[in-house]
């Protein structure tokens, strides 16, 4: 059993900047893909980021060129970074990571946008 822990979010002016971290248990080195996910009230969870084991990223048009994922191996850490922060970002933010069949989930990080 892995567990994934996120710390990092918090508030946050509109414009500014988070980045959220995700640290694993277990070592990530054969991690096949992961991802960030969020979950704002009252709606479904969304992709935001994600990144597989050969190094390709991927983000929605909501995101793109504003946030990026990142992984250190070493740290067995994923991380998210959020630039330009907007009104529509605030959520819970939830990583995701698969190892082959395994997968799973972090408890989520609470990011609040203040305009």
């Amino acid at each position: 059993q892995v567990q994934l822990v996120e710390s990092g979010g918090g508030l946050v002016l509109a414009g500014g900047s988070l980045r959220l971290s995700c640290v694993a248990s277990g070592s990530i080195s054969s991690v096949s893909y992961m991802a960030w996910y969020r979950q704002a009230p009252g709606k479904q969870r969304e992709l935001v980021a994600s990144l597989t084991g050969g190094g390709s990223t991927s983000y929605p048009g909501s995101v793109k060129g504003r946030f990026t994922i990142s992984r250190d191996n070493a740290k067995n850490t994923m991380y998210l970074q959020m630039n330009s922060l907007k009104s529509e970002d605030p959520a819970v933010y939830l990583c995701y990571a698969r190892w082959g069949l395994r997968a799973y989930w972090g408890q989520g990080t609470q990011v609040t946008v203040s305009s």
